[in-house]
């Protein structure tokens, strides 16, 4: 992608109005708009962060058997009425229509994918189950505050799975915590699990916690053997429960949890499945969640310096940031141009993730400045410098080494 074709233009001052860190870098960096309180525009290029982080879940969930679909984000109240939630949950979105009927813009889809679920699910030779998507959700937050990370709409993933048996749900549960550790080692984040309530289904759900020193959770960690939990059900705040070692008090930034349904909402919609002996059961299920731009906020929250942004890989909108550097002369300007235009066409034709600053009205400062704050794990330097030794200049983005390459041995990576 060239530049000059998504119109980039960055903010040379950060936004006044906004006090977070993800938030004033990505707003500065062209990478959302605020559009109102707690609700956000994604720019093509924050687009393509999306997109990134969102393949990542795909293919995680997929390799634990999950099958995407994409729900309703308008739901009957009569839906929410069944489960008593209409009523009890405060962050529900509440529209009525001008035929007086009441809907619920949904902030989670439990009340949704039973009924979806009940059609598909008849006998045991139907389960287990699993479905996931990945969708706009809805949240009347009182307060939207930390950028993406508490918004009144953001996309999440979030799967839901079926079973003929509580065991069978505990072993799936155990599948699903690997994936989201593949999910956040991917993109690099310092994650922990750390132990939150289960509320009235089980003893425990389980948080997966980025640690930043923003963070609006605060969690209690043990170095020794990893037993983390949030500060809202630990009964020591002092000893491990585990190996009694002194815990570390620390702030984390939540960015998916998993948690066991059992018959939570099985039971109001009668799902049921004939077993193996003809005998009819309830379905156990079990949902787990991840903020997909929660996630984008948080890496920006974790990686970023003075210059501006770090993208980790596999979350980078591009891994290769290409730049044609002025030397003043008309002549030698046109052969750094051309040659710039090569490695382009040439990455293009292989598929390699590139951007090239194309931008003819910016200075080549300007464009470093750009280069750096936009955060791409490589930036390449075409040159009169580079060009005098066949070479072009790669710096790494987050160590900031430099190293010179041959043009040709480049070309035939």
């Amino acid at each position: 992608m060239r530049l000059s074709q998504i119109n980039l233009r960055l903010q040379r001052e950060s936004p006044k109005y906004e006090t977070s860190i993800n938030a004033s870098l990505l707003i500065k960096g062209g990478f959302i708009e605020k559009l109102t309180a707690g609700v956000y525009n994604y720019s093509p290029l924050g687009l393509k962060v999306i997109r990134k982080i969102e393949n990542i879940i795909r293919e995680e969930m997929n390799n634990v058997g999950g099958r995407e679909l994409l729900l309703a984000a308008l739901h009957p109240r009569q839906n929410w009425e069944i489960t008593g939630r209409w009523k009890n949950f405060n962050a529900l979105f509440k529209t009525k229509s001008r035929y007086d009927q009441w809907y619920g813009l949904g902030p989670t889809h439990e009340e949704i994918i039973v009924p979806f679920a009940k059609k598909i699910i008849q006998s045991y030779k139907d389960l287990p189950l699993y479905l996931y998507q990945i969708q706009t959700k809805f949240r009347d937050e009182a307060r939207p505050k930390s950028g993406l990370l508490r918004t009144k709409e953001f996309l999440m993933k979030d799967l839901y799975s079926f079973h003929e048996s509580e065991n069978d749900l505990d072993d799936y549960y155990e599948k699903v915590k690997d994936a989201y550790s593949k999910i956040f080692s991917r993109l690099e984040l310092p994650f922990v699990i750390a132990e939150a309530s289960g509320g009235t289904f089980s003893p425990y759900s389980h948080e997966f916690q980025v640690k930043i020193r923003t963070g609006e959770d605060t969690l209690y960690l043990c170095s020794s053997c990893s037993f983390c939990q949030n500060e809202e059900i630990i009964s020591d705040k002092k000893k491990c429960l585990n190996c009694r070692r002194n815990l570390e008090k620390i702030k984390g930034s939540e960015v998916g949890n998993i948690f066991k349904l059992k018959t939570k909402y099985s039971e109001p919609f009668n799902l049921k499945f004939i077993d193996s002996k003809g005998k009819e059961k309830i379905v156990f299920m079990g949902c787990y969640g991840i903020g997909v731009s929660r996630l984008m906020g948080v890496i920006v929250e974790v990686y970023h310096d003075d210059d501006g942004i770090i993208w980790p890989k596999e979350a980078a909108p591009f891994n290769y940031h290409l730049l044609a550097l002025k030397s003043g002369k008309s002549n030698e300007d046109k052969i750094i141009q051309s040659q710039a235009e090569k490695i382009y066409q040439e990455f293009n034709k292989k598929g390699v993730s590139i951007v090239f600053d194309d931008r003819k009205e910016f200075t080549n400062g300007e464009k470093l400045i750009d280069s750096d704050f936009l955060g791409m794990p490589q930036r390449i330097i075409i040159s009169q410098r580079t060009l005098e030794k066949d070479s072009l200049e790669i710096k790494e983005r987050k160590t900031k080494k430099i190293k010179i390459i041959k043009i040709k041995s480049f070309l035939q990576q």
